[in-house]
């Protein structure tokens, strides 16, 4: 198998495409190996440097402190991720028994979100991170950034110019972005 990586604008996030499929159970980060059983993702937070790692379809994106070096931490993920598939694994996350909180959404929450999911979510996901919605209240739009996108230092900007430019001209109620 062959594990490819991908820079992203975040240079302490490397994002990784196994060719496999890697969360069945849409966007997760995860933060802590205590919060996961599973193998891989707590052998690769187990690595001296790594922070988080951000899980989507077909990818997953490692992110580490910046005094750490990728080219010493790079093969050792791929080694882990090889391993993992071949020892028959068929994704790394499948469906979780969680329960769903039911939000009462109004409508200018469900057109942020429906924004967020079809304009933004793709742009961000090429990138190796992901935007969740959080809040809206007094025209503000709280989201959190994850993955890669998570400490990038170009964030601020890409949020500002873009995902807030983006919401105020469908949405005219909305009046400032911000990342929780």
């Amino acid at each position: 198998m062959f594990v490819q990586t991908q820079k992203t604008p975040n240079p302490n996030s490397l994002k990784f495409i196994p060719g496999r499929p890697v969360s069945n159970n849409g966007p997760l980060e995860i933060v802590n190996k205590e919060d996961t059983k599973n193998t891989l993702l707590r052998n690769i937070l187990s690595i001296n440097g790594v922070t988080s790692i951000f899980l989507g379809d077909d990818f997953l994106s490692v992110n580490k402190i910046n005094e750490n070096n990728w080219d010493d931490m790079q093969h050792i993920i791929i080694s882990y991720i090889n391993e993992y598939y071949a020892e028959g694994n068929k994704c790394i996350i499948d469906k979780l028994d969680q329960n769903e909180t039911d939000y009462n959404l109004n409508e200018i929450e469900k057109k942020i979100i429906h924004i967020l999911e079809t304009k933004v979510r793709p742009a961000v996901a090429r990138d190796g991170g992901d935007i969740k919605f959080k809040e809206f209240i007094d025209g503000k739009v709280k989201v959190e950034l994850q993955g890669s996108c998570s400490g990038c230092p170009s964030s601020t900007m890409t949020l500002k110019q873009g995902v807030q430019n983006l919401l105020i001209h469908y949405i005219p109620e909305v009046k400032e972005v911000l990342a929780v």
